[in-house]
């Protein structure tokens, strides 16, 4: 089925004759009705003219395993995918997964999280149908200190995806959300595996709000987070963003792999909203100038030393000046 919904990804709004498309897949025609049926079971609609053939007129409005991967051009990241209608928490089942032997790459969506997982024992909001709520699988041989460089690189992948397909001006606060002229849209949660201070296996847990009306956030979030719909102004492709963000995910962590976290770096600094503010973070008060090597918040003094911070919530961020 992904064959056929590419043929018809690639010829938007034309009709395609029953024998058309049997030569092009190299099936039958009844193979052909069959797979069309299949995929209207799941959702899509189609117009069929006789002596004229079909053509793809809709799209469901759920995640959909098969149209993911038709349009998904990564290497590794989201393959396998594993798509559910309803977890508790797209981090346990990863971690479930995990202790199967789950390869690199491994993606796990939900519609709905009834449990999902924020930061320091937080949930997570996400109602059914209107986010991307997922935790992918990575693998990679570094040694456990630069484990944080991938909270980091996640961000930096999600936030150019965002501006890239949007044009919504998304920024990163340090160390792990996306906010929209202030507000939330996106966390991001790592959860490790090590053996001998090194990396065995990484958990990335990723969450955005993506079509979520005003409503739809609890009455202790609505002046703390909003979802891309609300900033544009109109509904976003929960599919498109889903591809778009992992191939940017994949070109970062190849990147990554390669060179180190300096090319990391250097694009976290210059989408974070974090930086040339006074903050108070990590039980210190200060201005934050930058990341270090190791991916920590570098925080200037009043005395004029200056600290790493490695793992807190920044309470304040005032700008400079």
């Amino acid at each position: 089925m992904n064959r056929l919904l590419e043929l018809f990804a690639s010829r938007p709004d034309q009709y395609l004759s029953g024998e058309e498309i049997s030569r092009t897949l190299g099936v039958s025609r009844s193979a052909v009705w069959k797979q069309i049926n299949r995929l209207r079971e799941e959702g899509y609609v189609f117009d069929a003219v006789p002596r004229v053939g079909y053509k793809l007129a809709g799209k469901p409005d759920k995640l959909q395993a098969s149209s993911i991967l038709a349009k998904l051009k990564t290497n590794k990241l989201g393959r396998p995918l594993f798509l559910f209608d309803q977890l508790d928490s797209t981090q346990n089942e990863a971690q479930r997964r995990l202790s199967e032997g789950a390869e690199e790459g491994s993606l796990i969506l939900a519609e709905e999280q009834t449990a999902g997982k924020g930061r320091l024992g937080r949930s997570w909001h996400s109602p059914p149908g209107k986010g991307l709520w997922m935790s992918l699988i990575l693998k990679p041989d570094i040694p456990f200190a630069s484990a944080p460089h991938l909270t980091l690189l996640t961000a930096v992948a999600l936030c150019r995806c965002i501006r890239r397909l949007t044009k919504i001006e998304a920024l990163i606060k340090w160390p792990n959300d996306l906010l929209v002229a202030g507000k939330k849209i996106s966390g991001i949660l790592l959860e490790t595996r090590l053996e001998e201070e090194r990396l065995v296996s990484v958990a990335a847990g990723i969450g955005i709000c993506v079509n979520l009306e005003q409503a739809d956030f609890p009455a202790e979030l609505q002046d703390k987070a909003t979802s891309l719909m609300l900033a544009g102004g109109e509904p976003v492709d929960r599919e498109v963003l889903l591809v778009a963000f992992l191939e940017e995910m994949e070109h970062w962590y190849e990147l990554y792999l390669r060179e180190g976290f300096a090319p990391i770096r250097t694009v976290w600094e210059a989408l974070s909203t974090s930086l040339q503010r006074r903050v108070a973070v990590g039980g210190v008060e200060g201005m934050a100038v930058g990341l270090n090597e190791q991916g920590a918040l570098l925080v200037r003094l009043d005395d004029g030393r200056t600290v790493p911070i490695f793992s807190s919530n920044i309470a304040e961020s005032t700008p400079a000046g």
